[in-house]
């Protein structure tokens, strides 16, 4: 599985990349909102998990950008806000799920694979 991690915190970031590659994905990182339709162009993943607090570009404006690109990645908001307000907007804007962050690295995985199926 290849994942792009979106996010401006740079330690989230390097995180993400050690925890998904311990289980054997292929990660590549982006800290910012701006570009993220040429990164998804070049790397080809199978998901997008997008910070939805991103100053400039969020999460939830990147999910409808990356739509009209007609991307085939899924596309996966991924905030620390609370899972109602996180459910509603990750249905509004249309993405293919949402994780909350503090998700234990296995159950990350594992939902990130469902969401590829």
């Amino acid at each position: 599985m290849k994942v792009l991690v979106v996010d401006d915190d740079p330690e989230q970031l390097e995180m993400m990349e050690r925890q998904l590659r311990s289980f054997g994905v292929e990660v590549r990182t982006w800290n910012t909102g701006i570009g993220v339709t040429n990164a998804v162009r070049e790397f080809g993943p199978d998901v997008v998990l997008l910070d939805v607090n991103i100053p400039a570009l969020s999460g939830d404006r990147l999910v409808k950008l990356l739509r009209r690109s007609q991307t085939s990645s899924r596309l996966v908001l991924f905030s620390s806000n609370d899972q109602d307000s996180l459910r509603r907007l990750a249905a509004d804007v249309g993405a293919d799920d949402w994780i909350q962050k503090g998700i234990d690295p296995q159950s990350l995985v594992q939902r990130l694979q469902r969401v590829c199926r």
